[in-house]
């Protein structure tokens, strides 16, 4: 959500767009702890914790998202969002929603070698969630802990925005 104010607005609306309606939600961070930016969607759940409703369920799914499938198809979520970095091509910080099945279909725009793709599809079948991807770009993923500063403002930006829009 850092970057310009333009971009603030869109991914602000999209996630409107994305939570009407919404009664059950399942956000799930991934990412990895020992690879900076990378780390950023658990980052922003983390963020979330503790301020929001029971009627969403956060997971720090960190590299494991596979690990959380029987919580989230028990919790019967109506809509799922799963935070990750992402490669863009864009300035660090900037954010995209996009339909799992959209992006996937490309080259892999994620950093981790896991099968998003086979993960939200199984979700989308068993639950019948609707289901989005929150990608940041990173600026830094090499070996390393903690967030850059630019990230650390996406991070909060993101939560805010987050909280606002959430059951």
């Amino acid at each position: 959500m850092a970057g310009s104010e333009e971009q603030k607005v869109d991914i602000e609306s999209s996630l409107k767009e994305l939570f009407s309606g919404a009664q059950r939600v399942v956000i799930a961070g991934i990412g990895n702890p020992f690879r900076r930016d990378d780390f950023v969607g658990v980052e922003i759940v983390r963020k979330l914790q503790n301020r929001i409703s029971q009627s969403v369920y956060l997971i720090e799914a960190e590299t494991i998202p596979e690990s959380f499938i029987d919580p989230i198809t028990k919790f019967k979520p109506t809509h799922i969002l799963i935070i990750d970095a992402g490669l863009l091509n864009q300035k660090p910080g900037t954010s995209k929603l996009a339909d799992t099945k959209q992006l996937m279909r490309k080259s892999s725009i994620s950093t981790h070698t896991l099968p998003l793709r086979i993960f939200c599809d199984y979700l989308t079948e068993t639950t019948g969630a609707k289901i989005a991807l929150l990608i940041i770009q990173p600026q830094d993923t090499s070996f390393g802990e903690g967030l850059t500063p630019k990230l650390r403002e996406t991070a909060t930006n993101l939560a805010h925005c987050l909280l606002k829009i959430l059951p």
